[in-house]
């Protein structure tokens, strides 16, 4: 790589390495090093890192395994990071750091970078993976490689507080499995939001969780990872599922950075791969647009009258090999002002074909966006058919070259999300982190008490009463309306539903004793209330609290098909108004919430003021609260509010 400064080795016997002189010790160098790799085992780990820090280092990337990964490594790594003083270390179990843009390796293997002067930062958990990207083919600019290791003492926030600093840098990477400190995250991620650095990650694994609960529907329905989810949404962190997808988004976002909005266009010369576009779509948060009458009529002066003109375009092979014929098509196209503008092109093996007639294509598609400066791909549907000499002279020209049809339509979702995060405030970011675990025995409220409870934070609950008799309830059901509702109440019971301890629809005084004879000869003690017989639909609301991430709000569809339908949306708290209407459109029931086919739409001011509430009671008891669900609230027609008729509520009490 070219380094351009000093290299010392440190060797007790060696006196030479690679034509460099050896120095016996860190104590006999002629200088304070700026960067050191530490290569040797665990236990010297230590003396050297000490040695380091008395000399002034400026930092370094400690190798070796065998700390917090290992049940015997707790303790010396706490003298790890007890030795190092002021200076900063990387790992340990940890390859180190590879600076491409000043040729600067502290590395211990093999990579496949080369020397750069501007591009992409890549941050990874695991070394390996870090080394399997540089090996990428794709043409993907690398500009740094930071292994995290361990991260006893530098850790992802940190680093990333590094190379969003740098203007060289276009975009950053992460492979992580989990979150050191989220809160410094999101101080690092308000910096790249104000620098314009785009960030993409692909999350693993499941942040541990504390006390498993089990009682509640949202126990099983939602996990850490969804938090998770949650939490880089909260960042502005595009969250990719592979590392294919992470190195076509870094690529995009390297050329055209984040995109204005999700309107795309396709071109390609086979209507087989313009329906593998539009179908690859579906579901996705990018569309193809029908082009307007102007903008149809434009493209079809330009295409065989055979073509059929729309988006995507299969423009068929009349115009193959005509370079000014494909200009003018692609031209037509890139003027109509889609976000991206793709040219699907899947180039021949170079070892068995011909790949002269392809030249055209690729001036033509040069020369279209030179003329129109529309932000524009070149998508090959197979990853291998598009080749790396070629992938680098689009991306020289200012097209970024795709590889994979699913890859490229992700890639450019990632795009999409990063620049809607873009537009909102970096105030939003804030979070309140973690909170102490709550301390103290379990105690479960039954639904009555639960529900009080409810009410006090400006929740609507039905009318009803806790009844301990006949008599009782005799005297509770007169001073309310029928039909009834009749439950078990015990603090015990979760679902009623499933145990049969939940009696609806009751129409008259003998039905509903005769009903809580059945009940009383189970359960002491029952709840009486008013039915709501108007619901437009039943939502879920869950709220747990994350021991790493913090407390987050589920809310999805809800009653007995909660866990079976899996529509549901996972917010962090707290969550302003905004958030909860995004949350609510993006679920499959939210058509019925607006009067699906003739229906009538839901009061929804009412529910976000719920959603809203039950936020602010999460925050204020985050401290003793274990536990909390209403399933299912049920939304009421405009004008006629939320109820809450099912209620699990859990604090921790001292004993």
């Amino acid at each position: 790589m070219a380094f351009a400064g000093d290299i010392w080795p440190v060797h007790p016997s060696a006196s030479e390495v690679e034509g460099y002189r050896c120095f016996e010790s860190v104590e006999e160098l002629p200088g304070s090093p700026d960067a050191s790799f530490i290569g040797v085992n665990r236990h010297i780990t230590i003396d050297i890192v000490r040695s380091l820090s008395h000399k002034g280092a400026g930092g370094a990337v400690c190798y070796a395994s065998g700390f917090s990964e290992v049940s015997d490594g707790e303790a010396l790594t706490e003298a790890l990071v007890q030795s190092v003083g002021e200076m900063p270390i990387l790992g340990p179990n940890c390859y180190g750091v590879i600076n491409y843009l000043d040729g600067a390796l502290l590395w211990p293997d093999q990579h496949g970078g080369q020397r750069v002067d501007r591009g992409v930062a890549l941050l990874t958990q695991s070394s390996n993976i870090g080394i399997n990207l540089t090996m990428q083919c794709r043409a993907l600019p690398i500009a740094y490689l930071v292994a995290l290791g361990n991260q006893a003492q530098t850790d992802l926030a940190g680093v990333l507080e590094t190379v969003v600093e740098d203007d060289r840098v276009t975009a950053v990477g992460l492979y992580i499995e989990g979150f050191p400190d989220v809160q410094a995250l999101a101080k690092v991620m308000r910096r790249a939001h104000e620098r314009r650095l785009p960030v993409v990650v692909v999350k693993s694994g499941v942040s541990a969780q504390g006390a498993r609960i089990t009682r509640s529907h949202t126990a099983s329905m939602a996990g850490s990872d969804e938090a998770a989810g949650a939490l880089l949404e909260r960042l502005g962190i595009a969250r990719v599922q592979d590392l294919d997808t992470l190195i076509e988004s870094l690529k995009l976002l390297h050329v055209h950075g984040p995109l204005k909005g999700n309107r795309l266009c396709s071109m390609s010369c086979s209507g087989g791969e313009a329906s593998l576009m539009a179908d690859t779509a579906s579901g996705r948060g990018v569309v193809f647009p029908e082009l307007t009458r102007d903008q149809h009529d434009s493209v079809a002066a330009t295409v065989h009258e055979l073509v059929s003109v729309s988006n995507p375009l299969d423009y068929h092979t009349f115009a193959w090999n005509k370079e000014e014929d494909l200009f003018a098509t692609y031209s037509a196209m890139l003027a109509c002002g889609f976000d991206l503008s793709m040219l699907v092109l899947d180039f021949p093996r170079e070892d068995r074909c011909n790949v002269e007639t392809w030249d055209p294509a690729v001036n033509a598609i040069t020369r279209a966006v030179d003329k129109t400066g529309a932000a524009t791909a070149v998508v090959a549907s197979l990853p291998e058919s598009l080749p790396e000499p070629v992938a680098t002279g689009l991306m020289d020209k200012g097209i970024v070259p795709l590889c994979g049809i699913r890859q490229a339509l992700d890639a450019a979702q990632a795009a999409v999300q990063i620049g809607a995060a873009w537009r909102r405030s970096p105030a939003g970011m804030t979070l309140p982190g973690p909170g102490p675990h709550p301390q103290g025995r379990p105690e479960s409220l039954d639904e009555w008490q639960a529900k009080r409870e409810f009410a006090s934070a400006r929740i609507d609950v039905p009318r009803g009463e806790r009844v301990d008799s006949l008599a009782a309830l005799e005297v509770a059901a007169e001073s309310l309306t029928f039909p009834l509702v009749l439950k078990a109440c015990d603090s015990g019971l979760a679902h009623k539903s499933d145990t049969g301890t939940v009696i609806i629809d009751i129409g008259g005084m003998d039905t509903l004793i005769e009903a809580a004879k059945t009940l009383f000869a189970r359960y002491p003690q029952l709840l009486v209330e008013e039915m709501v017989t108007d619901a437009v639909c039943e939502l879920i609301v869950g709220v747990r609290q994350d021991p790493v991430i913090g407390p987050w709000i589920m809310v999805g569809s809800g009653g007995i098909h909660a866990e079976l339908l899996a529509d549901r949306k996972v917010l962090l708290l707290p969550t302003q108004r905004e958030g909860f209407e995004q949350a609510i459109r993006s679920l499959k029931i939210s058509p019925v919430l607006k009067g699906y086919r003739g229906g009538r739409p839901a009061d929804m001011s009412a529910l976000l003021e719920a959603l809203q509430n039950l936020s602010d009671f999460s925050l204020k008891h985050r401290d003793t609260l274990m536990e909390l669900e209403i399933n299912p609230l049920l939304v009421r027609p405009e004008g006629k509010g939320v109820c809450a008729v099912d209620a699990v509520l859990q604090y921790a009490r001292a004993s």
